[in-house]
């Protein structure tokens, strides 16, 4: 090891130096070994890249490998175990690839040894069930590793295999069969068949079996989830599976869900419903996951959660490096994961730092390989880089200044020094023989570049670097050359224009002594303020050029033009702009789109279009065609749209059936002819309102202020909505008010309604043509209005650790609903929350306030709803109780308890 370190430091002081340390292109990976193979050997693999040729190394568990033993050969850097003995060779190997550059240490990979053993020989029991019950057939499988095994049931005979359905389930997990409930069919002989795919080996238990004992008359009986999912840890970008299965007669139906989500879009449910599986599973995915098994007796529910956590992946990591001696090195190594991965380092193979690397003053005796090591539970990533040490006299050899550079008068240029030197030299500045010094318009960076600004012409001129280490000096030189962008073109001209296009000619305007390379064409039109380059012919309009054309011009269209000319400094000043012209115009060649429509009234076809916008009308006297027959029809009726503005068309006929499909199509017209059509929509004519009325309308009436209304649907398919119409009886009809719900619905709730008051109620069905026949008429009565007059606290006394809060008892009017009993609320002062009480008697205990003021509230309650509320304050020990009545309305008193826990009080 110290010859290696020697040796490496000589080759980081060599100028010339052409080698580099080991990189890995192949690395052992994790390896299972079948005991009983008759390979007779196993091979782990190593190869790394270095110049010169790198020595391989193994070792097993942190300990070197003997490789003179007959029992381990090289081939290359392959380590190959000849008679592998799980007693000793599993364990945790990696190998070590070195040369004069240094050593590196690949990624470590298990050697397991992989087994089945066969089922034990003894008879299994023959399990007796009656028919309609549900069974578990245990599998029990035999010891093994690793525990990757599939599982199967033969049924009487190999090769038939039980084929699984909603009836019968094998579990993936522990082997086991389970059938939801027994029929006579399921007589027969059973055995588990376990296969290991890591070993290529299957075993079969002995024959289990099974006989179904008949029932007169089979019992039906709840699901019953017997197969159950625990919490699961998933690696991001794996496959998880879920098993749910239930028992039950009739036989269950399993839902899954995820809680609160919605379900992942990878998942996939098996055709029984048994097997839920994430495909590709990601962060998002985490949660809660619920399985629901349910029949005609009963349901049963079981919930896990997935946690998802990520192997280490590379944010930035480290790359070959070479450093200036004497430098510092930041050396960024980061790594996202769940959990976030921990950072390690190696040097040459072996620990070296934890955590952020940062190195200072570097000597030779930093060089070497270093490995950075990020790991979580879930495993560990390397990233492998050579640190070298440069020292060398400064030379612009590989790197000299540029002999001519350009800077446009008022600018800012930067002129680079970038000599190769180590350690870093020393900067000096000449203008011909006068020495530079920073000044208000000069700078020298830290990295020896030269920054000039507000440049003049007195600027021009040779500039020297001067640079100089403890090794050597060197210099290079350049011209400053200082000639700006274009002036602008002149006497620009517009002539011979067409629809699409305009012929433009120009003079040349001043080039500041840097030949004009090319020309741009701009316009401006009033669909924006902004100048905009054009298309020209021809498509580059060279720097010699006083002509050309600009194309692919808007029909109808005012267009303003200018030119700019260009140079190796930048963009000039623009011409003058041209006086504005007009193109010709032309048919349109653009279709309107999103064609479609379809409902309305009765007898109506509806057809809608997206307007043309103003640059596609190309022309005066714009408008619409637009085309339509029935599905099935010969000939098109057609029909003009005058304004350019709108895109929509009703037509309507009385002998139109109603929900007809029509194909329909609309084209673009102008006073030169007409666009291409667009492409054909199908839609439909408006359908007719429905016919039926809703039956069973039926009202409960809950307070004096609410009732609900339900119904029976109608059988027709083309309902949309359901109407409610309720008046009062003191009202006239046609002052009803309306309610609609989806067609789905089959209630609504009516609010703010009047207490104690007859009220009338019809439901109507609805749809996009309007509304069908009324149901029959519905009479009801709203309950008298709760108690109007508050209770009126008498007492808040303390007593021990509670306050007992006493009122007289409401008495309701001859109008008001009778009181029921009392609602308390007992919140914090300044909030919302807190716990509501139901009563009949009228006083009530409450805890005394361990700091703060509390306020109980007290209204009275009846079946028209709560009345309004008394209040009083309490607070802790050292407070004194004060009493305010407020009036709220019942209506809002209700909604307001409501986001309160229920809790019964004697």
């Amino acid at each position: 090891m110290r010859m290696w370190v020697k040796l490496w430091h000589l080759q980081s002081i060599s100028e010339e130096d052409k080698g580099f340390g080991p990189i890995f292109e192949e690395q052992p990976i994790n390896t299972i070994y079948p005991e009983e193979s008759p390979e007779g050997k196993v091979s782990l693999n190593c190869r790394a890249r270095a110049s010169p040729f790198p020595v391989y190394k193994w070792r097993m568990n942190n300990g070197d490998i003997d490789l003179t033993s007959d029992r381990y050969s090289m081939v290359g850097g392959n380590l190959v175990i000849n008679n592998p003995d799980k007693q000793k060779d599993a364990g945790i190997y990696y190998c070590l690839a070195s040369n004069n550059y240094g050593m590196v240490r690949s990624t470590e990979a298990t050697l397991s040894f992989g087994y089945l053993d066969p089922f034990p020989p003894e008879e299994r029991p023959e399990v007796r069930v009656k028919e309609g019950k549900g069974m578990v057939l245990l599998c029990d499988p035999p010891y093994h590793f690793p525990d990757d095994l599939s599982y199967r049931w033969l049924l009487n005979e190999f090769p038939v295999f039980i084929t699984m359905d909603k009836r019968r389930f094998v579990s993936q997990t522990n082997g086991n069969l389970y059938i939801a409930n027994v029929e006579a069919s399921d007589k027969g002989n059973y055995s588990c068949f376990v296969s290991s795919p890591s070993i290529t080996k299957s075993v079969f238990s002995k024959f289990i079996p099974l006989i179904p004992l008949p029932e007169r008359t089979t019992k039906p009986y709840p699901a019953d989830i017997v197969v159950q999912f625990k919490d699961v840890y998933a690696l991001m970008g794996q496959n998880v599976t879920l098993e749910c299965f239930a028992l039950g007669n009739p036989v269950p139906d399993i839902r899954w869900r995820k809680v609160l989500e919605p379900m992942p879009s990878t998942a996939e449910i098996s055709t029984s419903g048994a097997v839920l599986k994430i495909f590709n599973i990601q962060l998002e995915d985490e949660g809660i996951y619920e399985c629901e098994a349910e029949n005609n007796r009963g349901k049963d529910k079981h919930q896990a959660r997935i946690y998802v956590q990520a192997f280490p992946e590379w944010v930035e990591h480290i790359n070959d490096t070479e450093v200036d001696i004497g430098s510092d090195l930041y050396w960024p190594c980061v790594a996202t994961g769940k959990p976030i991965p921990t950072i390690r380092w190696l040097k040459n193979g072996y620990s070296y730092h934890r955590g952020e690397l940062r190195l200072y003053d570097v000597t030779f005796e930093n060089a070497g390989m270093y490995q950075c090591i990020a790991e979580n539970t879930h495993g560990a990533i390397y990233a492998n880089a050579e640190l070298k040490i440069l020292a060398l006299a400064p030379t612009f050899e590989m790197n000299p200044m540029k002999k001519k550079i350009l800077a446009a008068k008022g600018g800012r240029v930067i002129i680079e020094c970038k000599p190769k030197a180590a350690p870093k030299p020393k900067f000096l500045w000449s203008k011909g023989t006068e020495r530079l010094v920073n000044s208000s318009r000069v700078l020298i960076w830290e990295d020896g570049s030269l920054e000039i600004n507000n440049i003049t012409r007195s600027d021009g001129g040779v500039y020297t670097c001067f640079v100089e280490n403890n090794k050597g000096k060197a210099n290079s030189t350049g011209t400053l050359v200082i000639t700006g962008p274009p002036g602008p073109p002149g006497g620009l001209r517009i002539e011979d224009i067409r629809a699409t296009s305009v012929a433009l000619t120009w003079s040349r305007g001043s080039d500041n002594h840097s030949p004009i390379s090319k020309y741009t064409i701009q316009t401006k039109t009033i669909l924006s303020d902004d100048w905009k380059d054009a298309k020209t012919d021809p498509p580059i309009i060279e720097g010699n050029m006083e002509a050309a054309r600009a194309v692919d011009l808007i029909p109808w269209m005012e267009y303003e033009f200018r030119v700019v000319a260009t140079n190796t400094l930048g963009i000039g000043e623009p011409s003058i702009p041209s006086n504005k012209i007009k193109t010709d115009g032309a048919a349109p060649n653009v279709a309107p789109s999103d064609v479609g429509g379809g409902g309305g009234s009765n007898r109506e076809l509806t057809i809608t279009w997206a307007p043309l916008s103003r640059e596609y009308h190309y022309g005066n006297n714009f408008g619409y065609i637009v085309a339509f027959k029935p599905f099935d029809g010969e000939e098109w009726k057609k029909v003009t749209v005058t304004n350019p503005d709108t895109g929509r068309y009703v037509h309507k006929d009385e002998t139109m059936r109603p929900s007809t499909a029509f194909q329909v199509k609309v084209k673009a017209f102008n006073n030169k002819g007409d666009g291409p059509y667009s492409l054909t929509a199908v839609i439909h004519s408006a359908q007719d309102a429905p016919s039926e009325a809703p039956t069973a309308v039926g009202v409960k009436v809950l307070s004096s202020s609410e009732i609900s209304v339900h119904w029976e649907h109608v059988v027709e398919k083309i309902v949309e909505s359901y109407q409610i119409r309720y008046w009062a009886s003191h009202d006239k009809e046609a002052a009803a008010h309306r309610v609609q719900v989806a067609s789905q619905e089959y209630s609504a709730r009516l609010e703010n309604l009047l207490p104690d008051t007859q009220y009338f109620v019809e439901v109507r069905a609805c749809n996009s043509a309007g509304c069908g026949p009324p149901s029959d008429m519905i009479e009801t009565f709203t309950k008298k209005a709760p108690p109007s007059q508050p209770p009126r606290i008498i007492s808040s006394i303390r007593s021990g650790s509670r306050y007992i809060i006493t009122w007289d008892h409401v008495v309701a009017l001859s109008n008001e609903s009778t009181v029921t009993g009392y609602k308390v609320l007992y919140r914090p002062d300044g909030q919302h929350d807190g716990k509501l009480y139901s009563t009949h008697k009228h006083s009530i205990e409450v805890p005394i306030p361990r700091n703060g003021e509390y306020v109980v509230e007290v209204r009275a309650h009846s079946d028209g709803g709560d009345g309004v509320v008394s209040q009083v304050k309490i607070s802790g020990p050292y407070g004194f109780p004060s009493i305010n009545v407020r009036l709220i309305f019942p209506l809002i008193s209700v909604l307001f308890v409501s986001r309160f826990e229920m809790s019964k009080m004697p």
